[in-house]
């Protein structure tokens, strides 16, 4: 079921993040609902493992964006 899918996909780099974009967006479609965009992909990392990285704060809001299809498929 594409809900668990959504629910369980992994979320650790950009090609995860897109994928669980992609089943987010299909779900939410499958159910007449039109969800805000998803997050941009940073485009100032540097490459050097900071602490505190723009990508970590991208999956975080990521990772938020993904609560927000669940719950407003589920309220």
């Amino acid at each position: 079921m594409l809900l668990e899918r959504l629910k369980y996909m992994p979320l650790r780099d950009a090609t995860e993040a897109r994928a669980m974009f992609a089943a987010g967006q299909a779900l939410a479609a499958q159910h007449g609902l039109a969800m805000r965009s998803p997050p941009p992909e940073p485009t100032t990392c540097c490459g050097r493992g900071c602490n505190g990285c723009v990508w970590d704060g991208f999956l975080s809001a990521a990772e938020y964006w993904r609560e927000d299809v669940l719950t407003s498929l589920h309220p």
